[in-house]
């Protein structure tokens, strides 16, 4: 009988990576969840967003006149309701709850709620004028229809968005989870604004710190090699040896042509520096110029252990001092509480194939209470030294690929189907191949070579979020016209 290799590679492949004794283990196991769950040496817990603040705007013109939904509506009761089951279902958000029958009343709502992340205007009622003065107010606004009560007046809406780029989206929808999603992108708005970044860079970042605190609100403070490299030192060797011992045992195999237990303790230790750093300097985030600190000599360990822990955790580390990259899986974080796969990707039109290739890498794509994957320790693929992960991902799962482009606001996206674990010696250790819109892709592809991944489909959030967050969305997989 045929035995199934849920990770994608054929037989010969698995063989190639692992190694012929862990693969015949591994694959006569496959059937069985991977791996058994251990405790981590150290729990990390990712800080608690942000709460968002959004006044709950209800429209409608007084009861009585003959209009949609009726003549002699209660809209009274149906604010009750709403309120009540949107306070239910968002325990994240404070809602500050208001009604407006008109523009001039809507302007009195505006200036009553300054300090809020964003207005949700419900239509309960028709021809009020309530969300197209709020949509001005250049805070971010999602209009709902509570369907037959403001159908007209929400298609009356589109055009005045896309002409004046107006930070607003729009739900019609007869599933009260559409309305909570729309919550949400409030949410994560919000929690980006709490949200910080550690940047191990030596160059100056204050330029790029002011434009991700405009765009998005993240701030950024900024750690230098010396520092890291004192932090390094500092660690604590038991508990770096813990660590160690940790993702050995977790891993299918340990590549030992490739890489050694000396070099995943070194992994251990800058994982306990940064764990330490997040403590003191209240983060959760790190990215970091790693290539050019290791080439540099500033550095003699890889981050890339470090990096897949935090977030397989819930936290988040990336590599290459990418702020880009970095800002995109926090809103993603925050959207979906899965990790990314930041990648450098390959177009093969011949297989119809994206290859996301990168030697970081999550074994726990459907986040931290997500089912676990397979993974290998190897080295670094460019330099072949250090210890990295060849993350074995899911085979036939929806993903979403996606970009922040901060310096020119603009968002790019494409979606696809996860195929399989491409085995390759050249490039980067995980590649994890899907199809999708290759051509379209390889004829649009613009802001720079990294993308991240997240499993799931979440194009229709990412688009309404790019246009409540005031950015350009790109859709990098269909025609450009």
């Amino acid at each position: 009988m045929r035995q199934e290799n849920r990770s994608g590679l054929d037989r010969r492949e698995f063989l190639a990576v692992t190694g012929a004794a862990a693969a015949s283990t591994l694959l006569a196991g496959s059937a069985h969840a991977w791996p058994a769950k251990r405790q981590p040496p150290q729990q990390l817990e990712p800080r608690r967003p942000r709460r968002a603040k959004v006044a709950l705007v209800f429209a409608h013109i007084p009861s009585g006149s003959p209009t949609w939904p009726t003549k002699d509506y209660d809209y009274d009761a149906r604010r009750k309701e709403l309120t009540e089951k949107l306070e239910a279902a968002c325990p994240g958000t404070d809602f500050t709850v208001a009604t407006a029958h008109n523009g001039g009343e809507a302007v009195g709502v505006i200036r009553d709620n300054p300090d809020v992340d964003g207005f949700m205007v419900y239509l309960i009622g028709i021809w009020t004028g309530v969300p197209a003065r709020i949509m001005r107010s250049g805070k971010p606004t999602v209009v709902v229809d509570d369907l037959y009560a403001g159908s007209g007046e929400i298609l009356a809406l589109p055009r005045a968005i896309r002409e004046k780029n107006l930070r607003a989206a729009l739900i019609g929808s007869s599933d009260f989870d559409d309305v909570v999603r729309g919550v949400k992108w409030l949410e994560v708005i919000a929690a980006m604004k709490g949200a910080k970044i550690i940047n191990v860079k030596d160059r100056d970042i204050s330029e790029q710190t002011k434009t991700l605190r405009d765009v998005l609100g993240i701030e950024m403070v900024q750690m230098k090699s010396d520092e890291l490299r004192r932090r390094y030192e500092a660690a604590d060797e038991a508990l770096a040896n813990e660590w160690a011992d940790y993702w050995i045992k977790a891993a299918a195999s340990i590549n030992k042509k490739e890489t050694s237990r000396e070099e995943v303790v070194k992994g251990g230790k800058i994982h306990v520096a940064f764990c330490k750093a997040f403590e003191e300097m209240e983060a959760d985030t790190v990215t970091m110029d790693c290539l050019g600190m290791f080439y540099g000599n500033k550095i003699n360990a890889y981050p890339c252990l470090s990096f897949f822990e935090l977030l397989n955790q819930g936290l988040t580390g990336v590599c290459e001092s990418d702020v880009d990259s970095t800002a995109t899986f926090l809103l993603m974080r925050y959207l979906t509480g899965r990790p990314g796969f930041v990648s450098d990707p390959v177009i093969d039109t011949s297989t119809g194939e994206i290859i996301y290739a990168h030697c970081v890498g999550t074994n726990r794509v459907f986040g931290p209470k997500g089912k676990a994957n397979k993974y290998v320790i190897r080295s670094h693929a460019e330099d072949e030294k250090g210890a990295a992960v060849q993350s074995l991902m899911p085979r036939n799962e929806p993903i979403t690929s996606l970009k922040v482009h901060l310096g020119s606001r603009h968002l790019v996206v494409h979606t696809g189907t996860t195929t399989r674990n491409v085995d390759e010696p050249k490039a980067c250790r995980t590649k994890l191949a899907a199809k999708a819109e290759v051509e379209q892709l390889l004829r649009n592809w613009t802001y720079g070579w990294h993308r991240v991944t997240v499993f799931g489909k979440w194009r229709e959030d990412v688009l309404n979020l790019a246009q409540l967050l005031g950015l350009t969305a790109v859709e990098e997989d269909k025609p450009m016209a």
